[in-house]
């Protein structure tokens, strides 16, 4: 037998145990692996599965695969275009309402003019800014161009004072004593000197956009207690997770209406569009062109990298960066003109790391001459003269300005923040504060329910559209198996007769794909990282080729009684010449060193308890089991023991992740009786209950995935008298209702009402 133990993390010691563990495994006779529980591996010894090593986390290594066909690429650029507008809870789509805008106080600056703005991007939440505007252009309609800020002090009204700015001049970052004070209104004139609209508005906490403060927006560390509740709860809280509503989320959706607001001008060329901001505003600069078709150019300056991903709350999002990161979310804008700059922070091997990949992923459409990388690694994290001067020339080339070359940023009168503040006594600011805050989230949670809810179904065509829109959004917040299973690799460690029936005890193992690999520290070993699962299978002696898959809270033992025999349920399912098989799902059975229990999902080092740090990067637990799941329902479809049908079976406890795979699977799970004992992600009250999951209450919770799995055989227990009415009327939709089965509230006549069922008695 061959076995291999990935050395992840700090305990060596432990992993090497565990691979002589493996390798004794294959020497011991069969008769001491009778012993209940059914053990594959030696006592104390735990799968070798990277997933028990270190959490990936922001500060992992990002890399970019390039897709070896325009086609490929078109669909994995959809998938991760879907995954991005769940996890910034932009799908659906929130509504629309109008931005009411009020442009008022404008002022002459001889070339240019600034004028003070508001609007609202949801009823009663207001987006605050600039906008600069050429003077003596003869074009009718401009290039329009956004500006975020990111993370400079106080913002738009950013001011680095008299003695910063001379050091600035000195290692030649800045020009101007006095403009180059504020290198955010640097930028915002050249551009309008050039003949650009340009719109620079507030990151939420920032100079006028006060609503909700700094400190909770960019600085939240602690969980607060006040905003947890099941309903009007706050930001950051599990209940906000379980609805995708966060921090980054919301600054999208200001920063998507700010490009609404600035299409909406009658001088602005709505086909050249143009978006640039560095740091945070870097962030939202390339999130927003991969999501939003109408940006035309777009230049994110020292962000796009293969290190660090964002290091404020306002950059990440639970479920943003599983599996890929920011290099493809900027390569999702090919093949329009994309330009880059790197310096000497986390963006300083841009050009071997991450920019040669972006090159020949461009060269797929042909299109070499549309992406840039200024690398200016002599400077330190920044948006300075040098950087900006090359920028305007990409904007002077691609909007076509014929301004002279080379660019030269002249000085201007630099504004102060008593200047720029949109709020005075004839425009009041807003109120704001933990209860708007909680007023804000009821807005966005009812917009959500009121969409989902137009969707339920009532006859087959509307079943369809339900299934499409919340099956995109149920399968984002799950983790999707790779399709492709040659990476498994099926090991049996010890097989037995056992008169009815053979029992054969294994280790499933999963090499992990490249985008899996993604984000873990740099120096892991890549090349061997694996996910292992314990197996037991009882195969019958006459099979008909039908496998039962059950799960449980307990794991693969639940499967023996005390004794080590086979329970009455699954003799019964033998007899019938089933297979049933058992696992040990993440964290349970084997996964375990003895006598622990799970009660609380891992977290990444990060000190700040915002569920983003860590599920931004890692699949949660819950989906984790329901990943295992899939790989085993797989395994039995296209393994050496191939199934022509597979049924799983949940008991109460595990009635929610066999739902969950259900879900993901499809029709590749052919009957499902689960009790789901009346779980609701709703009722999660931690971002570290092993429940938890990102976006689970979102789609129509656990009734959602349940429906949108209608027709296929489902036997439900543990729902009271009767299915939830979604449910039952996605399976009277589907003209289907008699493959929907109600299982009665006993657990103990559940399990064999279910038996029965799996049966056909």
């Amino acid at each position: 037998m061959s076995c291999t133990r990935l050395f992840v993390g700090r305990d060596r010691t432990r992993c090497l145990y565990n691979l002589l563990g493996i390798v004794l495994a294959g020497l011991i006779p069969a008769t001491v692996l009778q012993a209940a529980p059914p053990r594959v591996l030696p006592d104390g010894a735990q799968p070798a599965d990277v997933r028990l090593g270190p959490l990936r986390d922001l500060d992992g290594y990002f890399p970019f695969t390039v897709s070896p066909s325009r086609e490929h690429w078109e669909a994995r650029a959809a998938e991760v275009r879907q995954r991005l507008l769940v996890a910034l809870g932009l799908w659906p789509e929130p509504a629309r309402t109008p931005l009411n805008p009020v442009i008022h106080s404008p002022r002459d600056q001889g070339d240019y003019t600034i004028e003070k703005v508001y609007f609202e991007s949801i009823p009663g939440f207001f987006v605050t800014g600039s906008l600069y505007r050429p003077k003596g252009k003869p074009e009718d309609r401009c290039p329009g161009v956004l500006c975020p800020h990111g993370h400079w002090t106080n913002g738009r009204f950013y001011d680095c004072g008299p003695e910063e700015i001379k050091k600035e001049i000195v290692q030649g970052a800045e020009r101007f004593a006095d403009g180059g004070r504020s290198p955010l209104q640097s930028r915002c004139v050249q551009l309008a000197r050039m003949g650009c609209v340009v719109f620079h508005y507030d990151m939420i906490g920032y100079a006028d956009s006060q609503q909700i403060t700094l400190d909770v927006i960019h600085g939240f560390k602690t969980q607060r207690p006040e905003m947890n509740r099941p309903r009007d709860w706050g930001l950051f809280s599990p209940q906000a997770e379980s609805h995708l509503q966060s921090a980054m989320g919301l600054q999208t959706w200001n920063s998507i209406r700010a490009l609404d607001f600035l299409l909406a001008l009658p001088d602005v060329d709505t086909q050249r569009i143009g978006v640039t901001g560095a740091s945070g505003g870097g962030t939202q600069t390339f999130v927003l062109s991969a999501i939003d078709p109408r940006v035309q150019v777009a230049c994110p300056a020292v962000m796009v990298s293969t290190a660090m991903q964002g290091g404020c709350t306002c950059e990440n999002a639970s479920l943003l960066r599983v599996g890929t990161g920011n290099i493809e979310f900027a390569a999702m804008f090919a093949p329009k003109p994309l330009f880059l700059t790197g310096a000497n922070d986390w963006t300083k091997e841009m050009e071997t790391k991450g920019f040669p990949e972006l090159k020949n992923h461009y060269a797929l459409f042909e299109a070499a001459d549309q992406l840039k990388l200024v690398p200016l690694v002599h400077f330190l994290h920044n948006y300075n003269y040098v950087s900006r001067a090359a920028m305007y020339s990409w904007l002077n080339t691609h909007f076509q300005l014929g301004w002279s070359e080379p660019v030269v940023e002249e000085d201007y009168q630099r504004l102060t923040a008593e200047e720029l503040t949109v709020w005075d006594a004839e425009h009041p600011q807003p109120e704001g504060g933990p209860e708007f805050e909680r007023r804000l989230l009821a807005w966005w949670t009812a917009d959500a329910a009121r969409q989902l809810g137009a969707l339920e179904p009532h006859d087959a065509d509307s079943l369809r559209q339900y299934q499409d829109v919340m099956g995109r959004g149920i399968r984002a917040i799950l983790r999707p198996l790779d399709p492709d299973t040659s990476g498994q690799h099926w090991e049996c460690v010890a097989q037995e007769e056992q008169g009815t029936h053979v029992a054969v005890r294994g280790l499933l193992t999963r090499k992990l794909t490249p985008r899996e690999q993604i984000g873990f520290a740099p120096g892991t070993d890549l090349e061997h990282a694996q996910e292992q699962l314990p197996l037991v299978l009882l195969r019958p002696q006459s099979p008909t080729g039908r496998t039962c898959l059950i799960v449980s809270p307990e794991g693969k033992q639940t499967l023996v009684d005390a004794d080590g025999q086979p329970t009455a349920a699954v003799q019964q399912l033998l007899a019938a010449g089933i297979c049933v098989c058992g696992v040990d799902l993440l964290y349970q059975g084997e996964f375990l060193p003895p006598g622990e229990a799970f009660t609380e999902t891992r977290r990444v080092p990060n000190p700040r308890e915002a569920a983003a740090y860590t599920f931004g990067y890692n699949p949660a637990v819950f989906a984790e089991r329901v990943h295992d799941i899939a790989t085993v329902a797989a395994f039995l479809q296209h393994g050496e023991y191939q199934s022509t049908e597979i049924d799983l079976l949940a008991l109460p406890g595990a009635g929610h992740w066999a739902v969950a795979a259900r879900a993901l699977l499809g029709t590749s799970i052919a009957r499902l009786a689960a009790d789901t004992a009346g779980f609701r992600f709703a009722q999660v009250s931690a971002i570290h209950d092993p429940n938890f999951l990102p976006g689970g209450a979102k789609y129509d919770d656990l009734p959602g995935m349940l429906a949108v799995a209608a027709p296929a055989p489902l036997f439900l227990a543990g729902e009271g008298d009767a299915p939830p009415e979604l449910v039952a009327s996605a399976y009277r939709a589907a003209n289907a209702p008699e493959a929907l089965q109600a299982g009665p509230a006993d657990a103990t006549q559940s399990l064999q009402a279910a038996i029965n069922w799996l049966l056909g008695k």
